[in-house]
């Protein structure tokens, strides 16, 4: 009899085994200052012209398989990706080793070819900032020194080290993985030391690193620069529902379930869980409290699409000096391609006017498909502005 694998409500939608992904982080950590040398003789342009002939031998012993279309295993990081080259001529192949592996893909187009993993950058970028850029506590140690506003907070390896830290910060705090994205394992509103004690082994399940911050105020926005332009921003929105005077708690969310956007393939359903009941409490409500017309009630803290998340499209009324501070990490950073998290009430206010504002962390492949496909708002083909700068000769002409 076929054992079932067990869902983790702490990773939600992103599952992975705890125990590979902890100590996958900690032989990255503990590995990495000893190899960086090997950067010297295979520097990451080597692999423009190495990559080819590798992915074509491992196919060639039967090891490996390549593919000229999407598949129904792609993101649809990748599928937008894909569907821009095909608008525009590249030919673009993706290599599957044992069958299986994604995201690694070759491209070319007018005799000059890319080998890359997920997402392509330019031949000439810099990949210092790729060594710290995922590193939430390296990236936070980088931009006070520039000037970009962060949460208050650092990263602790036992349990004495958070309590230290809980108490030296303004409550609430956060819990979460130093390395790591899409909220796996995270706690909000932490306010007392229990409460810190169990985010702590929560979040040490995953991860040996535990950042411990400040809760800044507002919502998780997503700024994409490609090329050291802002191209696009979106609101991330954790699962909500809006008030209309009449319904309940309970009520509204079935109501919005009834979106035809919420079909589980791009918009999950929304879910009156452990997680919703938590979050209500926080905010003294039950799913029977009746919300004010157009009141806003948030149904968790998590903002991936797989638990309900929703994403509202702002790009066209970000404050300038929010465009200038993205273009600014940019630089920074030098790197080609960043997506930006940060957090604020209003992004039509300058940063500057928002006290408990702040970045939480950048993206070395960031999902580019959440600028396609907002649930609320006007789309941006984010994937064209990053062929734009890969193959400039390939743009379409509007």
């Amino acid at each position: 009899m076929k054992k079932e694998k067990k869902y983790c409500v702490d990773c939600g939608g992103a599952q992975v085994n705890h125990k590979l992904t902890y100590i996958s982080i900690w032989l990255s950590e503990m590995v990495d200052p000893y190899t960086k040398w090997m950067d010297n003789i295979i520097p990451e342009r080597k692999l423009e012209w190495i990559g080819p002939i590798l992915t074509k031998t491992l196919t060639f012993l039967h090891l490996g398989t390549i593919t000229t279309k999407p598949n129904e295993k792609d993101s649809f990081r990748a599928k937008v990706l894909w569907e821009e080259a095909i608008k525009r001529g590249i030919d673009m192949r993706e290599f599957h080793l044992f069958g299986v592996g994604n995201d690694i893909f070759i491209s070319k187009f007018e005799g000059e070819m890319r080998f890359f993993d997920v997402l392509p950058r330019t031949k000439d970028y810099d990949p210092a900032g790729l060594e710290w850029m995922d590193n939430k506590n390296e990236m936070k140690q980088h931009f006070i020194k520039e000037g970009i506003k962060v949460a208050a907070g650092g990263i602790a390896r036992t349990e004495k080290q958070a309590l230290k830290l809980f108490k030296s910060l303004d409550k609430p705090v956060i819990a979460k993985p130093n390395l790591g994205s899409r909220s796996r394992h995270t706690t909000t509103h932490i306010s007392t030391e229990e409460e810190m004690k169990k985010a702590y082994h929560l979040v040490h399940m995953l991860s040996p690193w535990v950042m411990i911050e400040e809760e800044l105020s507002g919502y998780v926005h997503r700024g994409t620069v490609i090329g050291g332009k802002f191209i696009a921003a979106l609101r991330r929105e954790p699962a909500y529902i809006i008030g209309d005077g009449i319904h309940n708690v309970k009520e509204l969310i079935d109501i919005e379930n009834k979106n035809p956007l919420r079909d589980n393939k791009m918009f999950h359903q929304l879910k009156l869980d452990n997680e919703a009941i938590k979050e209500l409490t926080h905010w003294n409500k039950t799913p029977e409290y009746i919300p004010k017309n157009k009141e806003i009630v948030t149904l968790g803290q998590k903002t991936s699409r797989a638990v309900g998340g929703g994403i509202t499209d702002v790009t066209d009324i970000i404050h300038p000096d929010n465009i200038e501070m993205l273009e600014k990490i940019g630089k920074v950073l030098n790197d080609p391609l960043i997506g930006v998290d940060f957090i604020m009430d209003d992004v039509s206010v300058s940063w500057k006017d928002q006290p408990k504002s702040g970045v939480i962390e950048c993206n070395s492949a960031p999902f580019i498909d959440l600028h396609h496909y907002p649930l609320v708002g006007r789309p941006h083909n984010v994937a064209a502005a990053l062929w734009d700068i890969i193959y400039p000769k390939s743009k379409i002409s509007d």
